[in-house]
């Protein structure tokens, strides 16, 4: 996997354009802040309006139980809650990020 790392406190806009730019596979987000209901929405918008609908995108840090399933409704693939393990959010990146690469280009190669 190659990673691009965009920093703190980018707007949905910057993540937006970073992920189009850089035609990522995976946008994973962290959120601390309790804005998810806020900027998520924003960011799944963006991503549909710049044609990056297929994006798999996956959230975690700090979000209430009660948030989970409306976030999900929206598009957010999986939340990954404090506590989570990185050999778990790993495999579920492999796993499905990988079915999408493979469909996207049966021969194994990128978009």
């Amino acid at each position: 996997m190659e990673v691009i790392y965009s920093g703190l406190r980018q707007t949905p806009e910057q993540i937006v354009a970073a992920a189009i730019q850089e035609d990522v596979d995976v946008v994973g987000l962290s959120i601390l802040s309790g804005a998810h209901n806020v900027l998520f929405p924003e960011i799944l918008k963006g991503l549909k309006e710049r044609g990056g609908e297929d994006i798999l995108v996956l959230a975690g840090g700090i979000i209430p139980e009660k948030d989970i399933p409306q976030l999900k409704a929206l598009g957010i693939r999986e939340i990954f809650l404090p506590g989570t393990s990185t050999q778990a959010l790993v495999e579920f990146i492999r796993k499905e990020a990988g079915e999408r690469v493979a469909e996207a280009d049966p021969a194994g190669g990128r978009r």
